[in-house]
């Protein structure tokens, strides 16, 4: 029988950079533990801020990962949309490109992410304060 099930989180604030929150993820669903196969949905109900899965291991990715970012979409650009700041309109090119979603499989009660893979709140603002995640769990429970 599939089971779903759905749970709000809100990520404390974090400055801005990329930040692995697989640990706050896991700890906010509990029932997948119960689970034998199945997804989990993340999704960030944010404009500015996004999530990927990426290297776990080492934090100097992190700190890459956001040099890359504001080299592909400076503050500097000539943006329109200014009204929130020059770190608005960049942040909103950023969460598109890496995007709001991710889908992560689950096998035998746990997430089945690779040995190196993490899941990264990306935060594209200076001052984005608190992020809300839905997760949604679905699958064959044990």
């Amino acid at each position: 029988m599939t089971e779903w099930i759905q749970h709000n989180l809100v990520l404390p604030h974090f400055k801005r950079g990329f930040h692995l929150v697989t640990h706050l993820v896991e700890d906010s669903i509990p029932e997948l533990s119960q689970f034998q196969v199945g997804w989990l949905q993340v999704f960030i109900q944010h404009t500015s801020a996004s999530l990927t899965i990426n290297e776990n291991a080492d934090p100097d990715v992190r700190v890459d990962m956001e040099t890359a970012a504001n080299q592909l979409c400076p503050e500097s650009s000539p943006f329109i949309h200014t009204c929130e700041g020059p770190d608005d309109m960049p942040a909103h090119v950023k969460a598109s490109m890496f995007g709001a979603n991710l889908m992560i499989p689950i096998a035998d009660g746990r997430l089945a992410l690779g040995t190196w893979q993490g899941i990264y709140l990306c935060e594209h603002r200076d001052h984005g304060g608190r992020r809300r995640l839905v997760l949604t769990l679905t699958g064959a429970t044990k």
